[in-house]
């Protein structure tokens, strides 16, 4: 994770290098997920715009 934004909305560098935003699913919105800045997240693309994004964990680095 690169930034948090207002709305919910991070910004996130992919390991190919593009950014993409991206907010927390629903499921992972009751569990009050703490994400800061340099977390490594994994993260489900939308098919329609691949810039944009739904985080479904934190990965344990």
């Amino acid at each position: 994770m690169v930034e948090q934004l207002p709305s919910d909305l991070y910004r996130l560098a992919l390991a190919d290098r593009s950014t993409v935003l991206a907010h927390v699913s629903d499921r992972r919105q009751n569990d009050f997920l703490r994400l800061l800045p340099g977390d490594k997240v994994e993260v489900r693309l939308s098919p329609q715009d691949r810039r944009r994004g739904r985080i479904i964990r934190r990965v344990q680095a």
